[in-house]
């Protein structure tokens, strides 16, 4: 047996997260083991929003957790890793620039990744096995700046697509009407083509909304149930959510935004049902750094 430890970095609109994953390699198998996670509250979208590009505290404190997460790699002795940067400082126009003082100040690379290849990492985390073979479903991982979905086929990828929709820019009134006429038509075009949609969802949201809900694991949320849901945290202050739900501070507002994107996704294709795995980008970028990491040996062994 082989154990080798990899670490995936998502610096998101709202939130910075650092997974550390055993990497087990077994008989010709391969095992990917969550190790922790960890999570830090950022809203680098809070500044691009409203300004264009992060600001000065932000950027102090982003690379001040980008120092605490190399730490804690080189700690748990972490063989490789890769830092990805989706939305938010995608449209910063200091992003770049900031993703260049990082390196200088930490020696740590950050990729500034497009929204299709946000969508198309998320996809490498093996969905498929979760799919069943004779269903359509729809992949969809809801975030601070984007939303991301992709429709399966009998487990085949048939087309995916990011939207400019998301949590903190719908609370900065920042999502236009035409890209909302763009998802909803986009929906439309699936559910005229596609019977029996089911959906997958992703995001801390979906899953704080879930854990919520106190269903059982794999049983998953029907439509009128996540409405009730959303309805019943809605029907809460701010202040109250933190104080009787128990919400962090930084899920309290952005849970109601999710929960609509989810609602209306769900009604404009007609779903049903939504099932909630725990997986999202971090877990996609582990196993395409796996996978870049035993490319490289085979290369250098041919």
């Amino acid at each position: 047996m082989n154990l080798l430890k990899f670490a995936a970095i998502d610096i998101g609109t709202n939130a910075m997260r650092l997974l550390l994953a055993n990497v087990i390699e077994d008989g010709g198998e391969t095992y990917f083991k969550k190790s922790s996670l960890i999570r830090m509250p950022i809203r680098l979208g809070e500044d691009v929003f409203d300004h264009g590009r992060i600001k000065k505290k932000r950027a102090i404190n982003l690379i001040r957790i980008m120092k605490s997460f190399d730490l804690l790699m080189k700690a748990n002795d972490v063989k490789r890793y890769r830092a990805c940067a989706t939305s938010a400082m995608r449209e910063a126009k200091n992003g770049q620039k900031l993703i260049d003082l990082i390196y200088k100040e930490t020696g740590m690379r950050i990729e500034l990744i497009s929204g299709d290849e946000e969508a198309e990492i998320i996809r490498s985390t093996q969905i498929n096995r979760l799919l069943e073979s004779d269903q359509n479903w729809l992949f969809v991982d809801v975030g601070g700046g984007s939303t991301e979905i992709t429709l399966y086929d009998n487990g085949e990828v048939v087309k995916s697509h990011s939207f400019e929709i998301g949590t903190i820019r719908m609370l900065k009134n920042m999502v236009t009407e035409d890209e909302t006429e763009h998802l909803n038509s986009w929906l439309s075009d699936i559910k005229g083509k596609y019977d029996d949609l089911k959906i997958i969802g992703s995001g801390g949201n979906i899953n704080r909304i879930y854990k919520f809900s106190e269903n059982k694991e794999g049983k998953g949320l029907f439509y009128h149930e996540l409405r009730q849901i959303y309805k019943q945290i809605k029907a809460y202050s701010y202040e109250d959510r933190m104080k009787i739900l128990g919400f962090n501070p930084d899920r309290a507002d952005v849970i109601i935004p999710a929960a609509e994107i989810f609602i209306n996704i769900m009604k404009q294709a007609d779903i049903g049902k939504i099932h909630v795995p725990k997986i999202g980008l971090a877990d996609g970028i582990i196993r395409l750094e796996y996978q870049r990491f035993k490319e490289e040996i085979a290369q250098t062994v041919s």
